[in-house]
């Protein structure tokens, strides 16, 4: 393993062990996983795979997984990976939780003064995580063209079919609320209201993932690097 990339997992280790929401979290992943082997054909037998959004889902697109068939030893390889995807699903969203419990404990600690003269200066601030690194850039981009893909499959494509399944990926877990709250504008007499509502709130929930893993991606930059100030030494 490169050396550089050590101090890194391990960052990213303790992010995702070092408070009680990251903890928490895993401890409500390891439940799910429990559930889903003792009552497989349980309906929260796909909660491991939700619990771990939005990248559990990128195995729907490898040909094999739980399931694939073939032969023993092919029956286990593809298993086997897909439990250490999932694991590691579960670190990162486990340290994405620890990124921003560290940023509110920081935040709780400075004096708060009240200003509604800089309400959008915060708002930006809030909002710069999601843009001012080139992780966050790439998910918004994926967001972005499973988004446009939907729109246009709705609009312009005469059948749509299953277009929706890519930003409810894309955007997960988050986009589960979008679309439960989606659903009652499809058996009204609005029904472009669904289509708005399931859009919107899919794009919102794109850019509050990208903000976590901003604040990832700023966790987990070195210390002392790129953006430090340099001091100079005073003889």
């Amino acid at each position: 393993m490169p050396n550089s990339l050590r101090p890194q997992l391990r960052r990213l280790f303790a992010l995702a062990t070092d408070n009680w929401l990251a903890r928490g979290y895993l401890a409500v992943v390891a439940g799910s996983v429990l559930v889903m082997l003792l009552f497989p054909d349980s309906v929260l037998a796909p909660g491991p795979l939700l619990l771990t959004a939005p990248l559990s889902f990128v195995t729907v697109m490898f040909p094999f997984g739980p399931g694939t068939e073939g032969g023993g030893a092919a029956e286990v390889a593809a298993v086997a990976f897909w439990v250490v995807w999932l694991l590691g699903c579960a670190f990162v969203n486990a340290a994405v939780l620890g990124a921003l419990a560290a940023r509110s404990t920081t935040a709780a600690a400075r004096p708060r003064v009240r200003d509604t003269g800089r309400d959008a200066g915060r708002v930006r601030t809030l909002l710069a995580p999601a843009v001012d690194n080139w992780l966050a850039r790439a998910y918004l981009a994926v967001v972005a063209v499973a988004l446009g893909f939907f729109l246009v499959a709705v609009y312009v494509l005469p059948d749509p079919g299953f277009a929706g399944i890519w930003p409810l990926m894309a955007t997960a877990p988050f986009s589960f609320v979008a679309f439960l709250v989606s659903i009652p504008g499809e058996y009204s007499s609005l029904d472009w209201l669904n289509t708005v509502v399931f859009t919107v709130g899919s794009a919102l929930s794109g850019l509050f993932n990208a903000v976590l893993i901003g604040r990832l991606a700023h966790r987990m930059r070195p210390e002392g690097g790129a953006g430090a100030a340099v001091v100079p030494a005073h003889r």
